[in-house]
């Protein structure tokens, strides 16, 4: 039985509360005491309460969760300031892919992870560089896997093995022109499952451009390492692009339990992809966005944003809710943490609102499509203090869009030409 003696200091009133952790969807309130989930119940008095905050028409969830973010602010090119564009867009937990590696990790803890008011939590880079240099690729631009000599398997145990309360997992970016024109792409890949394994967190692979054949990644990964960009066109895309099926060698990675993750970014969701995996029902396990300098104005905005394309291609609310928030915590070993408001649990709660429009949607390659409904953050609260919501610059970015078509003849799956 919840006590009342002492007043809340938050009550949100009102609101469709969406917990699926805890099978929880309808009419709740959500009370909140000295930074943690006090109450979920029908009818709470809001003169128990400091504040209260009407959520009426709205849904209340867990904070979200996006399970890929480049958060390491000011010190790698594509570093972005985690409260500005994750808490302030309903986002209490963000997990950096792989910004800092095992010489770099003391700074991302003191600069990021301890800076922001946004949990920030990380996958380690196998290169001990992380992207210290490293942007988003190209033949003309430096890469962390250039030289094995930047690869180091037991560094990099050692560094996640010391710091578990920060980081969750290892990272690798499989393409062909960060790693010597690929030379040292299957190397580095059995050094990062190696170091994963030797650690006990699961492998998060970027794998496009790659000289990698899908039987190896994702073939070769085990249960509960997470593939992201998962929706991607290029060439190591999951669909083969003669069939415009989903690649059996996916399929069976999906059968002995690896997970697949949107990492959606500048160039890793792609509507052709997307509508030919949903006809197959073959869904990603947990949505993020890749945010990154490149991206945080456009193609990928912010979480909501992302969460939005999945409703579009036809994955239920319910289940876009689960994979930003439950299944995202348990991806990362935090479910007894995070993505719930189970009670007693730190009140991180994001308030949304499912907007009816009628506007276009892009992808990472100019591709358009018509949508109807929209979520947009309302009110955020991490461990039970009320944060800011900020708004992306515009939400179709002309320029953006317009800069990324220069990609497509790149895409081995696409629109057919009109």
């Amino acid at each position: 039985m919840m006590q009342t003696s002492q007043k809340f200091d938050w009550v949100i009133k009102g609101g469709r509360v969406m917990d699926p952790a805890n099978g929880l969807d309808g009419s709740y309130d959500v009370a909140v005491r000295a930074g943690r989930i006090a109450g979920v119940e029908v009818g709470l008095d809001p003169r128990q309460a400091d504040n209260v905050y009407d959520a009426g028409g709205r849904l209340v969830v867990p904070g979200l969760i996006d399970l890929h973010v480049h958060g390491y602010h000011l010190a790698t090119p594509l570093g972005v300031h985690a409260d500005h564009y994750c808490l302030g867009r309903g986002v209490t937990t963000a997990v950096d892919a792989g910004s800092s590696g095992c010489d770099t990790f003391p700074g991302f803890r003191a600069f990021a992870a301890e800076r922001f008011r946004t949990r920030v939590l990380a996958f380690l880079n196998i290169s001990r560089t992380g992207l210290s240099f490293a942007g988003p690729g190209g033949v003309d631009m430096p890469g962390e896997l250039e030289t094995l000599k930047l690869v180091s398997v037991s560094d990099c145990v050692n560094c996640v093995s010391s710091n578990r309360d920060l980081l969750v997992g290892v990272k690798i970016r499989l393409s062909d022109t960060i790693a010597d024109s690929g030379q040292n792409e299957p190397e580095s890949y059995r050094r990062a499952l190696e170091a994963a394994a030797g650690a006990g967190v699961p492998l998060m692979v970027h794998h496009s451009f790659s000289t990698v054949p899908l039987e190896e990644c994702p073939g070769r990964m085990t249960g509960g390492d997470i593939y992201t960009h998962v929706y991607h066109g290029y060439p190591s895309t999951i669909v083969d692009p003669e069939q415009n099926q989903v690649h059996p060698a996916v399929r069976m990675a999906r059968d002995n339990g690896v997970l697949f993750d949107i990492g959606h970014g500048m160039g890793a969701f792609n509507w052709t992809v997307g509508e030919i995996c949903a006809a197959e029902d073959f869904w990603p396990d947990t949505i993020s966005t890749d945010l990154h300098a490149l991206t945080c104005e456009g193609p990928a905005y912010d979480l909501p944003a992302v969460m939005t394309r999945l409703l579009r291609l036809g994955m239920p609310l319910e289940e876009v809710v689960r994979r930003s928030t439950s299944v995202a915590a348990a991806a990362i070993g935090w479910e007894d943490r995070i993505g719930t408001l189970g009670i007693g649990r730190e009140a991180d709660i994001a308030v949304l609102e499912l907007e009816n429009v009628s506007e276009e949607l892009e992808d990472c390659h100019g591709q358009m499509r018509r949508i109807d409904r929209r979520l947009v953050p309302r009110a955020v609260w991490r461990a039970g203090e009320r944060g800011a919501i900020t708004e992306p610059l515009c939400r179709s970015n002309r320029e953006t869009i317009e800069a990324a078509k220069a990609w497509v003849p790149r895409l081995v799956v696409r629109d057919a030409p009109a």
